[in-house]
């Protein structure tokens, strides 16, 4: 179904709780009739003379009938989320006395809100800027400690703020500039050329860092693929088992028990870890079905962020190893190289055996020995010391895109600069750098954008 855009002075109602069974639910109305329509619902106050931030409880009814017994919460315009007067209305958790509610609302005036409509409200009324509004998706989907303290920093404004301060200047500037452009007889310069060049130069090192750290975003919210592959029998399944702490795999001695790719994800320090237990890979196998596995082993191989290549220390020639090193680094995988069942052996002999393929993790999946030590070095592998409470990390491709085409402009400004371009030229760059700030803060938007960017939100947010 399109989402079209709906009409911004009527009042909305939705579940804002997950649906089900639950100890409370809590349904928001929002928009100018929100506390009217709640009042036609509550007899006990008056609630339009009730102050805001004030909390009411008493028995909701609709033609004398009892609904529920509840808790409304007033919140009036501009003091609230929405920046419209705001009620939410705390009842019990049956799914069927809520929708009693939200059928009384409806009857009284208000209609169902759509998909993200309330944040669209608050980003409408300047409580949000659009990079906010999208850090609130973020924060209802995320799903560990990292990608929560991202959305969090970036609702409380940490990336507007740095743009922000961008964009003032270049206005200024843009400004001097376009003064000069009034006064072009008289050949005069309001906006000093040195100051500006100085600005663009810090701006063009900030805005690169924010967009180079979308790599690291992406792992943040998305998490990290890591294909588990070696050798039948080298201990994949038991690996990912221990990882696991359950028996998700199935282990055996025989070979190519494994016939298919098996997928489990594994929060590590915040990061969610996406491991493949592949087949065994060989180079000859007369069973079609285990043919099949190792075609999909190969292929997902290709498709991982990290490629964990398991093997026994204990019977892999340490030549064939380094060949399987070269063909990693030649196809420009990040891989690590991990020897497994060192409980059978002696991990000192193991690792001069393989001095020249190091690094190299030496565990036993069976034993759990070194397993925290693999864990540690894949999160170090993947975050390489970069993440930082306090840094503004980019998780969205909207942003990092428009991040891309602000980069460019500023280093077209820079340029500019440097080669002494007329002054209506240099606005130009300015401009279009100021139009790409404001395609990720919504000063500049268009309908479809915005429309298709509150879709993606949840119901009653």
């Amino acid at each position: 179904m399109k989402y079209t855009t709906p009409q911004w002075d009527d009042t909305i109602v939705a579940l804002a709780t997950p649906p089900g069974l639950g100890a409370i639910g809590v349904i928001r109305l929002s928009g100018t009739r929100a506390i009217e329509i709640a009042d036609h619902l509550f007899p006990s106050k008056n609630l339009l003379e009730q102050p805001t931030h004030t909390a009411h409880v008493g028995l909701l009814k609709e033609d004398g009938n009892a609904i529920d017994e509840v808790v409304l919460t007033l919140f009036k315009a501009p003091r609230s989320y929405t920046g419209e007067n705001v009620v939410e209305i705390s009842g019990h958790g049956s799914p069927y006395v809520l929708q009693q509610i939200i059928d009384a609302c409806i009857r009284k005036g208000a209609r169902l809100a759509r998909p993200g409509e309330f944040t669209q409200r608050a980003f409408l009324h300047g409580k949000l800027d659009l990079a906010q509004a999208e850090a609130v998706a973020d924060l209802i989907s995320s799903n560990t400690a990292a990608s929560q303290r991202n959305a969090l920093n970036n609702i409380r404004g940490g990336f507007s703020s740095d743009l922000r301060a961008l964009r003032e200047q270049l206005i200024t500037f843009s400004a001097l500039i376009e003064l000069e452009l009034d006064f072009s007889q008289e050949d005069v310069e309001f906006a000093d050329r040195t100051q500006l060049h100085t600005l663009v130069s810090a701006a063009i090192d900030r805005v690169g860092k924010l967009a180079h750290s979308f790599q690291l975003g992406n792992v943040i919210k998305n998490g990290v693929s890591v294909a588990i592959v070696g050798k039948p029998n080298a201990g994949k399944s038991t690996l990912l088992n221990t990882l696991l702490n359950e028996n998700r795999a199935i282990v055996s001695e025989i070979a190519g028990t494994t016939r298919d790719t098996i997928e489990e994800i594994i929060n590590i320090d915040g990061i969610l870890f996406r491991f493949i237990d592949t087949a065994g890979i060989r180079e000859h196998t007369e069973d079609q079905i285990e043919s099949i596995g190792v075609e999909r082993s190969l292929e997902k191989m290709r498709q991982a962020d990290v490629v964990l290549y398991l093997f026994d220390a204990n019977t892999m020639p340490p030549e064939e190893l380094l060949q399987h090193k070269a063909a990693f680094e030649q196809n420009g995988l990040q891989f690590l190289l991990v020897g497994n069942q060192v409980d059978k052996g002696d991990e000192s002999v193991m690792r001069e055996r393989y001095a020249q393929a190091a690094p190299i993790f030496f565990i036993s999946a069976k034993q759990l020995l070194h397993i925290e030590v693999l864990k540690e070095r894949l999160v170090d592998m993947v975050l390489q010391g970069k993440v930082n409470t306090e840094d503004t990390i980019v998780t969205n491709a909207r942003h990092f895109h428009s991040l891309q085409q602000m980069l460019s402009s500023l280093q077209d400004i820079r340029s500019g600069l440097d080669n002494k371009i007329p002054g209506d030229l240099l606005a130009l760059d300015i401009r279009r750098c100021l139009h790409y700030v404001g395609e990720i803060t919504g000063e500049v938007s268009n309908e479809d954008l915005l429309d298709y960017i509150f879709s993606k939100f949840c119901i009653g947010k």
